[in-house]
């Protein structure tokens, strides 16, 4: 017994702080602060590869802008897509969008589109239109409307999916990743001139 009430003595003050943080909205901050520094020192940098087996992607169903218009993901069939699911509360997303920033700069006049596809909640909007201001974001960033593909319902956020033009998965990445680099601007330049 005295092991079990040493043991809860010692966890708990952890426990206390760990859901004050998520409580009071500090832990997204702590974890972007984290990440941030991890990817500036470069150990998250994505490095893609052809996968092992490309999954068919599952074009049905419909996005919406932060305006409301609402789309048909099918428009992007036969295009390069680059995908990033990600949220306003979730602080890894918001430490590598920077990166994907300095990227679709990079890429924008390439033949690739860019998603940025926010699963904040529909009441959130005015929470991402003014973060997506205040950090000058330029690339595409939409919502779901409606369900997704099962294929975007993801266990954690953010992911990131790169499709070919031939609708294919080639390239998913799950967590933080360095997206600004010259191996992804060859990748996703190569697959724009297929």
């Amino acid at each position: 017994m005295k092991f079990f009430t040493s043991l809860l003595k010692s966890i708990l003050p952890v426990v206390i702080i760990v859901g004050l943080l998520k409580a009071t909205g500090f832990m997204g901050e702590i974890t972007y602060v984290a990440q941030s520094a991890a990817m500036k020192a470069g150990v998250l940098n994505v490095n893609p590869s052809e996968p092992e087996k490309e999954t068919k992607f599952d074009y049905s169903f419909t996005i919406k802008d932060l305006k409301g218009n609402k789309f048909p993901f099918d428009q992007y069939k036969g295009k390069v897509v680059f995908i990033n699911l990600w949220a306003t509360w979730c602080g890894p997303c918001k430490a590598e969008m920077p990166g994907i920033q300095k990227l679709y700069a990079k890429m924008k006049d390439d033949s690739v589109t860019f998603i940025m596809l926010s699963l904040d909640k529909d009441q959130a909007l005015p929470k991402v239109q003014a973060y997506v201001q205040k950090n000058e974001f330029t690339f595409p960033i939409f919502m779901p409307s409606g369900y997704l593909a099962e294929q975007l319902q993801v266990p954690s956020i953010p992911t990131t999916f790169i499709v070919s033009k031939e609708g294919k998965i080639v390239l998913k990445e799950v967590g933080t990743r360095n997206y600004d680099t010259k191996k992804m601007l060859d990748f996703l330049r190569k697959e724009a001139a297929k």
